[in-house]
């Protein structure tokens, strides 16, 4: 079995820029530095997170490059325009990541793409420096149909390996026939000695970690505070709503809108709730805040979308039609009897201690050692 060389990560979001996705490429980049393995991370500048950057930084082994773009806020407006997004966060980053291998080639035996804007680049990249190339997927894919139905099929099914995030992804794939020989599932994983539970205070707090996008169901949660003023909600995150939901807060004094904080924080956060509410409005891919909550010994209610119900089962959680008048149903039994919550709450960290561990690298290191196997048979 050969030394894994090198992985190229290809994504244009990469941290400090704040979301699922980048934490997930924190994990991943620490996990090759502890196996030894070199890494190289080509990405932009953060593009909804107004934080400062370094253009270059060395972490362990791994080696990162962000290239400087434009459009601060604008992807996710951009979100309903496939083509236009594409235009906005593609062509550059393929040409720098082009000009980038022509003198770093030898040093990267697999390109690994995160999502399917990074999977078109990666593709052309692997073919012309003849390298093997491994696609992640973060999402369900929605609205996908016709003409952009065969575009993603065409992108991915050019990949040598699929990582599926879910289930649920997987099956979407294979419906639209993409061989199912390539595609396996993988896990995120979380750092279970930084989200640990603690003594809850008296005080019972409900939470919400999330871009403020309308389809993260930051409305619904804001709502559903306005109805339940005489319990307490916790906030936390940025995006395009931020304005109106900082306005929402300052008239309802039962909620405590903290904005986007530094991800080395949200621990303290997760220690000081009692709950954790996640609505999403469509299909979550996974849904990365419902491990740290419930690692941190919270019991999560919300969105039955998507992959959530793989993430999470009855034990440590509630699901059902993300609408403001189940959320204001559940929190309300969950304040009034207790019992239910305490059973909740006891199962949370043996669940994340089963399901959420770095164990769930390994299908990454397998991954790789198979694909530079076969490169090199």
């Amino acid at each position: 079995m050969a030394t894994i060389k090198g992985i190229l990560i290809l994504s244009p979001f990469f941290s400090p820029n704040i979301g699922g996705v980048e934490s997930h490429l924190d994990d991943l980049v620490y996990e090759l530095n502890r196996h030894k393995i070199k890494s190289f991370v080509l990405t932009y500048s953060p593009l909804t997170t107004n934080t400062p950057y370094l253009s270059k930084e060395r972490r362990g082994l791994c080696n990162i490059i962000r290239f400087p773009w434009f459009g601060f806020q604008l992807f996710p407006r951009l979100e309903k325009y496939p083509l236009f997004e594409f235009i906005y966060l593609t062509p550059y980053l393929f040409l720098r990541s082009f000009i980038w291998l022509i003198s770093n080639q030898e040093k990267i035996s697999i390109i690994h793409s995160q999502g399917l804007n990074a999977a078109f680049m990666g593709n052309i990249l692997a073919y012309i420096f003849n390298k093997k190339h491994l696609c992640s997927t973060h999402a369900v894919y929605e609205n996908v149909s016709g003409i952009s139905e065969k575009i993603t099929k065409h992108i991915l099914s050019h990949c040598h390996k699929i990582l599926c995030l879910s289930k649920a992804s997987i099956e979407q794939l294979k419906k639209w026939g993409v061989n199912e020989q390539k595609i396996s599932l993988y896990r995120y994983w979380i750092n279970l000695k930084n989200f640990i539970p603690s003594k809850k205070s008296d005080i019972f707090k409900i939470l919400f970690v999330g871009r403020l996008i309308a389809k993260k169901g930051i409305r619904v949660i804001l709502k559903t505070a306005s109805l339940l003023p005489d319990r307490q909600f916790i906030i936390v995150g940025n995006g395009p709503l931020e304005d109106e939901v900082k306005i929402f807060s300052t008239k309802h004094k039962n909620i405590e809108f903290l904005g986007g904080i530094e991800y080395s924080q949200l621990p303290n956060i997760y220690q000081k709730a009692s709950l954790f509410c996640i609505a999403s409005q469509y299909p979550e891919g996974f849904g990365r805040v419902l491990m740290e909550a419930v690692a941190s010994g919270l019991p999560v209610i919300g969105s039955n979308m998507g992959a959530i119900p793989e993430a999470l089962d009855k034990s440590v959680s509630i699901l059902f039609k993300p609408r403001t008048k189940n959320f204001v149903t559940h929190i309300k039994s969950l304040t009034q009897n207790k019992n239910i919550y305490n059973n909740l709450q006891k199962n949370c960290r043996p669940y994340a201690q089963k399901k959420f561990s770095n164990k769930n690298f390994n299908t990454f290191l397998t991954t790789y050692q198979k694909l530079q196997d076969k490169d090199q048979s």
